[in-house]
């Protein structure tokens, strides 16, 4: 009997145009949030780009230089389709990868994880694959960075403030794994880039964050 071949998946990662992404860390990186965001993606993007059981990374964004920059890092970017906030981009972008990709399972990816590593993920989806739909929480233990749908499972994002309890409501596994927080380390505030450099930022991120960080401890003093 022919063992069954490993499941491989494609990963939706927004992105929102730059000028608008990440807010909360105007008082930290002023003039160059949105430099900083794109790192954020970019390194995100690279780390989901190289883990073995992901087949496809899907940009959904309508930022050009986003665009441009992600797509040189292996990403297939879209437009953000219908244009209607997060989770029905996601959905967008889950019906093109599933026609890019049609027998890849389906997933959504944070795009602020700039401490990810590619066997951090793979050990993620590799949990994943048992479930119909799963998740994983964020470090604060109130949002998501990962949703999974397995195929023939119905792709239902819930991304957003508060969406933990959402999935957990609806039934989704959640995947309580230790050993993953680069996956875990979503960055919307100077203390979670601080943590995150101290897990160990993607090259992107690491030639802005620390200028940064030392900016804001001596704004704190």
């Amino acid at each position: 009997m022919a063992a069954h071949a490993p499941l491989t998946w494609s990963l939706v990662v927004p992105v929102k145009v730059l000028a608008h992404a990440k807010s909360r860390l105007t008082g930290l990186a002023g003039a160059r949030r949105p430099e900083l965001a794109l790192a954020l993606a970019a390194d995100t993007v690279a780390a989901a780009a190289g883990c073995a059981e992901v087949a496809a990374v899907i940009v959904v964004s309508d930022d050009p230089a986003a665009a441009a920059e992600l797509a040189g890092l292996g990403a297939h970017v879209v437009p953000d389709e219908p244009g209607d906030g997060l989770n029905p981009a996601l959905v967008h972008g889950a019906a093109v990868a599933s026609t890019l990709r049609p027998a890849a399972a389906n997933g959504a990816l944070a795009a602020d994880l700039p401490a990810l590593q590619p066997a951090e993920l793979g050990r993620a989806l590799r949990a994943a694959a048992g479930w119909p739909e799963a998740f994983v929480p964020d470090a604060a233990g109130s949002g998501t960075t990962l949703y999974t749908a397995a195929p023939g499972s119905r792709f239902q994002p819930r991304f957003g403030p508060g969406s933990r309890q959402r999935y957990r409501s609806a039934g989704v596994a959640e995947l309580d794994l230790g050993g993953i927080p680069g996956l875990r380390r979503d960055v919307d505030t100077a203390a979670d880039l601080s943590s995150a450099a101290g897990l160990g930022l993607g090259p992107r991120t690491a030639a802005i964050a620390p200028q940064l960080l030392v900016r804001s401890e001596r704004q704190g003093r």
